[in-house]
This record gives C-alpha cells, sequence and structure tokens, in this order.
C-alpha cells in the first residue's frame, strides 16, 4: 500500500501531498502523526526554503475521517488528539496550497493555516461540520474570519455549504484560480520565486504577517522593526546589498 502521505523535497522545495484519494485524502490520526514528522523534518533542513501542500485524485482533502472520529473513548481524548492543523502552524517556512478539489473541514482549516493559497478552477471549500452536529476545531472561525470577513466566515460555518473557487477569489479566500493541469506549475513558481530569496527574511516576514493579525498596529510596527533589525545583521542582508552595487544576483545562504 502507498503512504496516505508523502514529503518530497527537490531545489529547495519540499512537496507534502495527502495521498488517500479513495477517501478524498482524508486525515487520520496516522496521517496526522506523517505530519507532524514531516514538519519536523522540513523545519530541522536548512536546504529546505519553502513548501507546497496538495491532495491527489479531486481532494485537496476533506477533513478528519469520520469514521476514525468513534475511536475517542471521551470528548477529552477526542480534544487531546494529536492535531495535524497544530502540525501545520508549526512549519517555520513559508507554505503554500495547492487546492487541487476539495478542501473540506479541516482540509480547509489546513489551506488557511497556509501562507499563499492558489486554487483549481474545479476546487470547492466548505466548513461543513455543523451539517453533522459540531463546529471546526482547528482554526476555522478565527482563520476564515481574518480571511474573508466575519459575514462571510458567518456563512461559510454557519450553513456549512461550499463555495466554488471563483468565490473563494472574491472574498479573498484564495490568491488565484488556475486550470486544474497548471495548478502546480504555478505553485512550483511561486515557491521557486520565494526559495530564491533570503531565506530568513522569508521565515521573518512569515512571523511578521502572522504578529500583524494579533497585535495593535503600534506593538505590530514596532515588533515588524525589530525583525527588521534581525534581517539586516545577517549577512544575507549583506550579501543583498552587494549584489545590489555589483549589478549580479545574490546569492543567499540563510545566515
Amino acid at each position: 500500500m502507498s503512504a496516505p502521505l508523502t514529503l518530497a523535497i527537490e531545489n529547495r522545495i519540499a512537496t507534502i501531498t495527502y495521498n488517500r484519494p479513495e477517501k478524498l485524502n482524508a486525515m487520520t490520526p496516522e496521517m496526522a502523526e506523517l505530519m507532524w514528522d514531516a514538519v519536523r523534518r522540513i523545519n530541522a533542513d536548512d536546504a529546505v526554503r519553502t513548501v507546497i501542500l496538495t491532495g491527489t485524485g479531486k481532494a485537496f482533502c476533506a477533513g478528519s475521517d469520520i469514521a476514525d472520529l468513534d475511536r475517542y473513548a471521551t470528548p477529552w481524548e477526542f480534544r487531546n488528539r494529536p492535531e495535524y492543523c497544530d502540525a501545520l502552524r508549526a512549519l517555520q517556512k513559508p507554505s503554500i496550497a495547492a487546492i487541487n478539489g476539495y478542501a473540506m473541514g479541516g482540509g480547509l482549516e489546513m489551506a488557511l493555516s497556509c501562507d499563499i493559497r492558489v486554487a483549481a478552477d474545479t476546487a470547492k471549500l466548505a466548513a461543513p461540520e455543523i451539517k453533522l452536529g459540531w463546529i471546526g476545531g482547528g482554526g476555522m472561525t478565527a482563520l476564515l474570519a481574518h480571511s474573508i470577513g466575519p459575514s462571510n466566515a458567518a456563512m461559510m460555518v454557519m450553513t456549512g455549504d461550499p463555495v466554488t473557487a471563483d468565490q473563494a477569489l472574491a472574498w479573498g479566500l484564495v490568491s488565484e484560480v488556475i486550470a486544474p493541469d497548471a495548478l502546480m506549475t504555478r505553485a512550483t513558481g511561486i515557491a521557486t520565486t520565494i526559495a530564491r530569496r533570503a531565506p530568513v527574511a522569508a521565515e521573518t516576514a512569515r512571523l511578521n504577517l502572522q504578529a500583524a493579525y494579533n497585535m495593535p498596529l503600534e506593538q505590530a510596527v514596532a515588533y515588524e522593526r525589530d525583525l527588521q533589525a534581525i534581517c539586516f545583521a545577517t549577512e544575507d542582508a549583506a550579501e543583498g546589498r552587494a549584489a545590489f552595487a555589483g549589478k549580479r544576483p545574490p546569492e543567499f545562504k540563510r545566515r
């Protein structure tokens, strides 16, 4: 049997692929552990500059496998299970969700946890938990409200109905909508561009964007200035200035 979640690293890009197409790539506890393993490996590998997440078949990810949820003896055991969305948010490298199909429930939460989202024009995105009697628990409401505003977020989490890729684009839920056969080419192109940038600065930019959501304006600006000073002190920043002066491409080394 093939692995339900795979990690491939090539040209400074790590690609995590959900590979359970017969179940719409629904996540199991085994896949959650594989997700944590992949994130730890990526974070420890300085050669990895950026990460793409995608799925096989007609789904990005349909969230948790409902059939597995009855294995938890109590709600508290369910509450404390290994959480795949937490694993993704533990990534230290910039991330791109290449949403090739259905992104439902926890799958949508994982896409929302990525820094950049691009979608195939056939993709559908939904927060369908309410149809089964609960709500999302991987950051659904907070991430949606930040991404598409409270009214649109309420529409999704209170109806559970899917939105099309075009609607997701109009709401700002994804950055681009692309033909399915060009999706990975586009995602790889974005990842390649980021991988060419100074990696410390790229990772710092990710931290700064997260802080912008969680801090008052004055604190966010002060934090940004501190992060800028840290980046400015790196060898890569000196290389960037030297390359600019020499009219040549910079060679960043993550130092």
